[in-house]
């Protein structure tokens, strides 16, 4: 009896220090990363996401800058053309134009430069014009749009690379080779797929929302068309 004692006592020491062991190395694997430590895992493919995420940034807010202003609108502007068209002071209407300066404001006077000429000719110059303000509205855009795609392809890249070179470890490991050595090549290789994904994601919202913006302006340049339009065509009173 004294001896199954002492071996049944022996076994529940045994297993309290295993599970203590363990629990202590479960304790000590558990390494918090910051933001910085992790971009600095992903290595030199970081630099050119953190590169396009600023571009991204910069674009985004210079342009939504731009369009929110030209899309702001003058609810009296239209009638006072009217009325200096009317009373034939196109020069007075020329300077209103060129005083508010909006996109609309620039299309306006390009038909005022035109009127005597037949309608088709100034509803040609108008939409010409209308072309340039919306081209001039989108610029950087096509940054966006390349970062949405070529982000999350570089941030695959890197996680390639990253894999190839903890393949590469593991088989330079031999003998010694385990899945630490394995495993944490692959976490810092997928750094750059998360990285590379939420800049991509970031710049296809930006550039959606962009756009959804521009498309309001163009419809506003659309109406103050018709309405110049429709003015062209009203007897003068």
């Amino acid at each position: 009896m004294a001896l199954l004692s002492f071996i049944a006592s022996s076994a529940e020491t045994v297993a309290t220090d295993s599970i203590s062991a363990a629990a202590g190395a479960a304790e000590g694997a558990t390494v918090e990363l910051s933001v910085w430590e992790l971009c600095l895992q992903g290595g030199w493919i970081m630099i050119p996401l953190v590169v396009l995420s600023i571009v991204c940034i910069y674009i985004f807010i210079e342009r939504f800058m731009v369009i929110k202003k030209a899309n702001q609108e003058d609810e009296t502007f239209m009638k006072r053309i009217k009325d200096y068209i009317h009373e034939g002071e196109i020069e007075s209407a020329m300077n209103l134009c060129k005083k508010n300066g909006s996109p609309y404001a620039r299309l306006i006077s390009k038909g005022i430069s035109r009127i005597g000429r037949p309608m088709n000719d100034v509803l040609v110059a108008i939409e010409n014009t209308g072309n340039l303000e919306i081209a001039k509205l989108g610029k950087g855009l096509p940054w966006l749009a390349t970062t949405a795609a070529g982000a999350p392809m570089l941030g695959f890249l890197g996680t390639v690379m990253g894999m190839v070179n903890a393949f590469y470890n593991l088989a330079s490991a031999g003998s010694a080779a385990n899945i630490d050595v394995l495993a944490g090549g692959i976490y810092e290789a997928l750094v750059t797929t998360v990285a590379g994904l939420i800049v991509g994601i970031i710049a296809m919202f930006a550039y959606n929302y962009l756009v959804a913006r521009i498309n309001k302006v163009m419809n506003l340049l659309e109406a103050k068309t018709m309405e110049f339009m429709d003015l062209l065509k009203e007897p003068a009173q």
